[in-house]
């Protein structure tokens, strides 16, 4: 059954394609403006693409709230990577000003802000609205910095590491301010607005979901067999939920190939976030634009699945070989971005960070190698020989007891053959005839 709908949906995906190009190629003029045509013809190569990437390309782990649902993303994720090989192939005018070709309003240079430069929470001396620095911060992006570590919780299901996640990028914020104005932020705005209130809360709202995730009976019924409506909607609503939960356990010190793999992770997604900023920086993207939040739905979409495939890939490495293919394309996405990031700006990215900073960075990677080195090497090999030690005493000591043993009933030796002796006769026993 499952095959006859495949074959049927392919079909059908393959006439409606070929009645709309031959309408557009027997019925509708062609414009002269080369411009148009062009655009046309490249949203036209996506969209082909798409159909056939949504028909015929492999499924996914995921399955709800449909296999297509999975296969569009992924090909969303082929389109956007050749899209920023393409933007990595330019040069750095023609690369802004080709963004103009998506909107107009694109490739002019964006006005300098700086969140650092009053910190004042309550300024009394702006009688009209003293919490205006509250408000100049809580912008546009807010309901992102909300947004975005709740998906980070579903994507990684563990809590400690989206909180690693989060401190971590507000002290990448504090060291890299001279770079990036928007970095510069107040004290209250980095630990309150966006750890303890954006980052926390949406840490909690994750979890609690996965909490709700995981107790979830998973047990699918044909909506047809429900009887009643309530039933059916209900039915309905659950279709965007998992068909079945797999709880994360990353373990990252058991051994060096999970710790490595955890480390990796956690600098991929610093890397993301990084990229939101620095690719609004070079390619001059204004904060508020929809291509901003198109980029953040797509990576919403994409990294859970990428980081199912990843966990598959460490978990049970005799069943998935090899690296999936939505993880592959978003470490590819994540290097492209950071490589227009290098080429577009390279005199921002070499500035140097201040003394301090490199010297707290140097502390901190210190330390991590150190315990890295600690745990998974020395802890080790003194373990072993601490265990081989511990064989050896108790191998000296079977050793001993069985000489203590041996040497306790040692046979003793025969006397020679001679008369018989009387047995000496019992008490009581009666005397022989």
């Amino acid at each position: 059954r499952r095959l006859t709908a495949v074959r049927a949906h392919t079909l059908t995906v393959l006439f409606i394609l070929t009645c709309v190009l031959g309408y557009v190629t027997l019925l509708e003029e062609t414009p002269r403006d080369t411009a148009y045509n062009t655009k046309r013809g490249i949203v036209a190569s996506i969209l082909v693409f798409l159909c056939f990437g949504v028909t015929q390309a492999k499924d996914g782990p995921f399955s709800r709230p449909h296999p297509a649902y999975w296969r569009f993303w992924l090909c969303v994720s082929v389109v956007y990577e050749l899209f920023l090989i393409f933007i990595l192939f330019q040069t750095v005018q023609d690369g802004r000003q080709f963004l103009k070709y998506v909107d107009p309003r694109l490739g002019i240079p964006l006005p300098e802000r700086d969140y650092g430069g009053n910190c004042l929470i309550y300024d009394a001396h702006n009688k009209s609205d003293p919490f205006h620095n509250v408000w100049v911060r809580t912008g546009p992006g807010s309901p992102v910095l909300g947004v975005g570590p709740s998906s980070q919780t579903l994507m990684i299901r563990d809590w400690w590491m989206c909180t690693i996640v989060s401190v971590m990028f507000e002290f990448l914020e504090y060291s890299l301010e001279h770079q990036l104005p928007n970095f510069s932020e107040c004290w209250w705005d980095h630990w309150i607005m966006d750890v303890l209130v954006c980052n926390g809360l949406g840490i909690y709202c994750g979890m609690k979901t996965l909490e709700w995730l995981s107790l979830k009976t998973y047990k699918w019924q044909g909506l047809w067999n429900i009887p009643t409506y309530k039933g059916k909607m209900k039915r309905i609503a659950f279709q965007f939920t998992p068909y079945s939960w797999v709880r994360f356990e990353w373990k990252p010190a058991s051994s060096l190939r999970r710790w490595l793999a955890v480390c990796g992770i956690i600098l991929v997604f610093l890397l993301a976030e990084l990229n939101t900023f620095y690719l609004k920086f070079v390619l001059w993207l204004p904060p508020e634009h929809y291509l901003v939040l198109l980029r953040l739905v797509f990576f919403v979409n994409v990294g859970g699945v990428a980081m199912r495939e990843i966990y598959d890939f460490m978990d049970d490495p005799k069943l998935h070989k090899k690296l999936g293919q939505q993880a592959w394309l978003v470490a590819a996405i994540t290097a492209t971005e950071l490589l227009i990031v290098v080429k577009y700006d390279p005199h921002t990215l070499t500035l140097s960070l201040p003394f301090y900073i490199s010297q707290c960075w140097t502390l901190g990677s210190v330390l991590v190698l150190t315990w890295t080195i600690w745990r998974f090497f020395l802890r080790d090999i003194t373990l072993r020989y601490k265990e081989t030690r511990r064989q050896k005493q108790q191998s000296r000591a079977d050793q001993g007891r069985a000489v203590d043993h041996v040497d306790g009933h040692l046979p003793e030796p025969e006397d020679p053959p001679g008369p018989a002796e009387p047995e000496p006769e019992a008490e009581g026993a009666p005397a022989p005839n």
